[in-house]
């Protein structure tokens, strides 16, 4: 999946990664399930909108295109929110297991997402902005496949267990008023 970026060659990388993801919900993907799984996609989609709206001018972290100036963060990200995390979303959701290995199998979709960061960020197509760093992705991804799950699980009690670690990030890496558009 990572081969050496040429100049000019980074929007059919993106288009290569989206094809991977595309192939991984033929092959990992139960269809007759999808509105199962439906609801915490949405959830998902619409955190990940927001804080890109809210910290539109104070991002902890965006993507950069660094060979075509159409191919902006905004593109990758909706690129990202649609067609990549959907996928992952369902396939992580629908292969989780109940009990012993469950803590494992976190640790493995927590460890393949903060992988995938780093060497994107290697890569100059991963920024990391205002003190952010891999330590405190890794913790968001902790965080975030955890309430997936609960969301999953029940989806009001999803939504309450993310209102006070948005109100810890907020205060820990909030913009400042001026900052917000």
């Amino acid at each position: 999946m990572f081969v050496k970026i040429k100049k000019g060659n980074l929007a059919v990388y993106l288009f290569l990664v989206v094809g991977i993801y595309i192939l991984f919900a033929k092959i990992f993907v139960d269809w007759n399930r999808w509105r199962e799984f439906y609801p915490t996609i949405q959830f998902y989609i619409i955190c990940n909108l927001l804080y890109n709206f809210v910290f539109y001018q104070h991002t902890l972290w965006r993507y950069k295109a660094v060979t075509l100036p159409w191919l902006n963060h905004t593109l990758i990200e909706i690129t990202f929110s649609f067609f990549i995390i959907p996928v992952v979303l369902i396939i992580y959701l629908q292969y989780y297991p109940r009990r012993k290995k469950r803590f494992i199998y976190m640790g493995v979709w927590i460890a393949y997402f903060s992988f995938i960061e780093v060497l994107f960020e290697k890569k100059g197509l991963f920024i990391y902005e205002n003190d952010w760093n891999v330590w405190w992705s890794t913790l968001f991804n902790l965080i975030t496949f955890s309430i997936i799950r609960i969301h999953y699980k029940d989806h009001l009690v999803g939504i309450l267990v993310s209102i006070p670690i948005v109100i810890i990030l907020l205060l820990f890496f909030h913009p400042s008023l001026h900052e917000l558009k």
